[in-house]
C-alpha cells in the first residue's frame, strides 16, 4: 500500500473530480436518489473530501476514513473551511480492510468510492466488503466504486505509451485475464485491480447485500477534448443537458463497458 499512499500524496483528487466533473455529478444524482433524506453516513476512502462535503451541507452527520493521512488532514481542514465541522463525526486515517475505530451497524448509509480500485487480492476485496457490511445497519445503503477491466483494456489499446507495461499486447492479455494493473513508471496510477462487469452484483451478493443498481459514472470519457469544446461551444444550458442526458443513460446496461468507473448501489440484508 506504500506506493498507493505515495501516489495520492501527490496526485490531486479533488481537482480531478473538479476536472472530470461528469463522474462526480453522476454519482451525486444517484447517491441522493437512493439515500435517505438523513442519517449517519461513512465516506470510506474519501480521499480529500469531496462527497463529504457535500453530504455534511445537505445535513448529513458524517465520519470519514482514508488510506492516506495527508488527505484526511486536507478533508478536515476543507470542513472547517467550510464551516462544515459540526457536521463530521470525525476523521481518520484508516485502511478500509480494518476500520477498527468504528462499531457495529453504526452508519444509515455508507460510501466506498476509491479502496476497491486497489485491492488486488481477492481476499482483502472480501475484507473491505465484510467491513463495511459490520459499520452498515441493517436495510442500510452501500455505494461502492469499481473500475471496469474492458474499458481499461480498451484504453491501453489507444494510449498504449501512457499505460506501460500495456504497451504491447501480450501484456494487455495477461491484463484482461488478471484485472490487475502495476503501472511500469514510478509515481503513476498503480497497485490497481478492475473487475469484469458481470462479476460485480454477484460479489457483492455474496458478501449479503441486495443490489437495487449499477451505473456507469462516467460514460462521457469516451469524448475528446473536440467533442467537449463543440458542446460548451454551444452554452451553457447545452452542457447543462449533456449533463442530464449522461445522468440518464448511466443506468443502462450496454454503456458500463465504456465508463471508466461504475457505483453499485445496494442494501444490506
Amino acid at each position: 500500500m506504500s506506493e498507493i499512499i505515495t501516489y495520492y500524496n501527490q496526485f490531486d483528487e479533488w481537482g480531478r473530480l473538479d476536472r472530470e466533473p461528469i463522474e462526480f455529478q453522476v454519482n451525486w444524482h444517484y447517491i441522493k436518489k437512493y439515500m435517505p433524506q438523513t442519517g449517519y453516513v461513512l465516506d470510506n476512502g474519501a480521499g480529500p473530501g469531496k462527497y463529504s462535503m457535500e453530504l455534511a451541507k445537505d445535513g448529513y452527520k458524517v465520519t470519514l476514513t482514508d488510506l492516506t493521512p495527508r488527505l484526511v488532514e486536507i478533508a478536515r481542514d476543507k470542513a472547517k473551511e467550510l464551516n462544515l465541522e459540526g457536521q463530521f463525526e470525525g476523521f481518520y486515517a484508516a485502511d478500509a480492510r480494518e476500520l477498527n475505530m468504528i462499531k457495529e451497524e453504526q452508519f444509515d448509509s455508507s460510501l466506498m468510492l476509491g479502496p476497491m480500485y486497489h485491492l488486488q487480492k481477492e481476499n482483502d476485496r472480501i475484507k473491505a466488503i465484510k467491513e463495511l457490511y459490520r459499520v452498515t445497519k441493517k436495510n442500510g445503503l452501500v455505494f461502492v466504486a469499481f473500475m471496469p477491466r474492458i474499458r481499461h483494456v480498451l484504453t491501453s489499446l489507444i494510449f498504449p505509451e501512457n499505460w506501460r507495461p500495456n504497451n504491447n499486447l501480450d501484456t494487455i492479455s495477461q491484463f484482461s485475464e488478471t484485472g490487475c494493473f502495476n503501472h511500469a513508471d514510478k509515481g503513476r496510477f498503480t497497485g490497481a485491480y478492475y473487475f469484469n462487469i458481470e462479476d460485480i452484483n454477484p460479489f457483492m451478493e455474496s458478501q449479503g447485500f441486495e443490489t437495487l443498481d449499477l451505473i456507469g459514472s462516467n460514460a462521457g470519457a469516451v469524448l475528446n477534448n473536440e467533442s467537449w469544446n463543440y458542446w460548451r461551444g454551444k452554452g451553457e444550458q447545452e452542457v447543462k443537458k449533456l449533463v442530464d442526458l449522461l445522468k440518464e443513460i448511466a443506468t443502462d446496461p450496454y454503456i458500463l463497458g465504456i465508463s471508466t468507473h461504475l457505483l453499485y448501489i445496494g442494501r444490506k440484508k
